[in-house]
């Protein structure tokens, strides 16, 4: 397909889903819902269809050389199936925000002014490898009254379809456009270029994936983008750790999945528990299979790999993780200003005054004390999904679920005011 061909194609799915996003902008609550809970019995139905779409994506995804982690973001299976399904259905159960009054006030002049949400209209949404996110982010627009264009990467193209014909099943359950929820047919580079440009007919864009391409988004975007930069998750361990909790939820953080953004990626160990804490649980990574690349205070520890600079404010996304000597809370917290994204970062005390410290000073979207960093998810945060973790501060910060999905307007109202 030519460019120009393209640059025709993308702009017709512009065209139709700024069309759409008016009808749909303030249609029936009930409605709404009925159609996503329609989608998420055509999930269910179409089960075996999506897994044999997927067998065959991991199936040309193997030659193309994808890590492990890569594989297992790609990779469906029925109990993932299930849990777009269920996605689906917290979706649709959340309240609906279009038309929610936000504020509400009166001036000593007479006049009532109200903010009320509003869709934010259309947006685009681009990501990588990852099916459920066609399932993700179709839900949510369409719960807050957006029109989408999907465009989802070449390694999970025919789980994508599959998924996408669910969405559309429940649509027309309830007599919605189809052009609600658009999948860009093409994966050439050159369709997310013509989206990033088309500011004519998509009001925001959002990137989900790595590094690179949100890159190539920020770089060349004439819309507005909601930022989803890398998950570098860091987890200081203090003086006052706990050393059951410690160990369990720094585990938890590296291994349950390394390929999503909120797994551990470097671990930061107070000078006074390098004997205590910072060996049994460098051993506990070692144990599960994770290669721990270590700075000159803990090399002694068997089995770690010296680091070296590349190795700080790294994103491993597998398998591997970094670790090294802090002098004290205010060392850790400048470290992850150096080298974190102001993704998710974490602190393990049982000294609530330290973690108040930390919760003040570090610039994250997302903090956690005592937590599993594998929570930085839109679902687990009560949101029924996510798109994404935005990691900028306008607009929407952190997971972007449904209430990030819209803007709002004032309404003015009063008994002939006039102003002097």
């Amino acid at each position: 397909m030519t460019i120009e061909k393209i640059e025709e194609l993308v702009n017709a799915i512009g065209l139709k889903a700024k069309s759409s996003a008016n009808s749909l902008a303030y249609s029936d609550p009930e409605k709404k819902r009925r159609a996503l809970l329609n989608a998420a019995l055509s999930v269910l139905d179409n089960k075996t269809i999506i897994l044999e779409a997927n067998k065959e994506d991991i199936e040309r995804s193997i030659n193309k050389d994808l890590s492990e982690a890569m594989l297992d973001r790609l990779k469906l299976n029925e109990d993932r199936v299930n849990g777009i399904s269920n996605g689906l259905v917290e979706i649709a159960n959340l309240t609906d925000p279009v038309g929610k009054i936000l504020d509400e006030w009166i001036q000593p002049t007479g006049l009532n002014i109200k903010r009320v949400q509003t869709p934010l209209g259309v947006i685009g949404v681009i990501y990588e490898s990852r099916p459920n996110v066609t399932a993700d982010a179709g839900g949510l627009c369409f719960k807050a009254g957006n029109s989408v264009i999907l465009r989802g990467g070449s390694e999970s193209q025919n789980s994508s379809i599959a998924i996408h014909k669910c969405l559309i099943d429940g649509l027309l359950s309830e007599g919605f456009s189809p052009d609600i929820i658009q999948l860009v047919p093409t994966q050439s580079r050159a369709a997310v270029s013509v989206m990033l440009k088309m500011a004519e007919h998509i009001d925001v864009i959002v990137p989900r994936g790595g590094k690179s391409l949100v890159q190539v988004v920020q770089e060349q975007a004439k819309v507005p983008v909601f930022a989803h930069l890398e998950g570098i998750v860091n987890i200081y361990i203090d003086i006052d750790a706990d050393f059951e909790k410690t160990l369990n939820v720094v585990l938890n953080s590296k291994t349950r999945r390394t390929g999503i953004c909120g797994a551990a990626e470097c671990i930061l160990i107070h000078k006074d528990v390098i004997d205590t804490i910072a060996g049994p649980v460098i051993k506990k990574l070692l144990n599960a299979g994770v290669k721990v690349n270590v700075d000159r205070h803990l090399q002694s520890i068997k089995g770690t790999a010296l680091a070296n600079e590349s190795h700080w404010g790294k994103e491993y996304l597998d398998m591997e993780i970094s670790a090294r000597v802090v002098e004290n809370i205010d060392d850790a917290i400048e470290y992850i200003r150096k080298y974190g994204s102001n993704h998710t970062d974490c602190i393990m005390t049982e000294n609530d005054k330290t973690a108040k410290i930390f919760m003040n000073k570090v610039d994250s979207a997302i903090l956690m004390h005592n937590v599993s960093t594998q929570f930085a998810d839109g679902g687990e945060f009560g949101m029924g999904a996510e798109i994404g973790i935005a990691t900028g501060k306008m607009h929407a910060r952190g997971p972007v679920g449904v209430d990030q999905l819209t803007s709002f307007k004032y309404i003015v109202s009063g008994d002939g005011c006039l102003r002097s």
